[in-house]
């Protein structure tokens, strides 16, 4: 897992040209204006959601973990809490379901505040929390995530 600012992204630009080309997606393109649903970057390989939601309270949020992509998770408008557990270290709920791309599990990690202008990367490894509200109080947030092809 890595969380940052967009401001730094050149520095994770080691991490492979399909993180690249979603951290400069970001980069070059209003993120709060971008209109809501699927964008195609490079195919199926590299896209887009666009999202806009409203953040819920911890103890409501599941652990997922997806195989086939990494999610480049940018928060452009608003804050959330991100949860991230190796699931190494989780339970499985729900087994992996390869259509989908995702398990659910269950267990206790970390949280990491990300406000707006910042990202978060999740790899295969990496269970996680999105949506998670800030002092359990629900707000609004509008979020890019890019899922990136493993």
């Amino acid at each position: 897992m890595v969380t940052d600012t967009l401001d730094n992204a050149a520095r994770y630009v080691a991490l492979g040209e399909r993180i690249a080309t979603a951290l400069k997606f970001l980069q070059d393109n209003d993120c709060t204006k971008l209109p809501v649903g699927k964008i195609p970057i490079e195919g199926e390989q590299i896209y887009a959601l666009v999202q806009d939601n409203t953040t819920k309270p911890r103890d409501q949020g599941v652990w997922e973990a997806h195989r086939k992509y990494i999610d480049v998770q940018f928060v452009a408008a608003g804050v959330e809490e991100m949860g991230y557990a190796n699931i190494s270290t989780l339970t499985v709920k729900k087994p992996y379901d390869e259509q989908a791309d995702y398990a659910l599990f269950e267990g206790s990690g970390s949280f990491v505040l990300v406000p707006a202008g910042c990202f978060a990367i999740f790899f295969p490894e990496d269970g996680h929390i999105p949506g998670s509200a800030v002092d359990d109080q629900p707000s609004v947030v509008r979020k890019v995530v890019v899922k990136v092809a493993v």
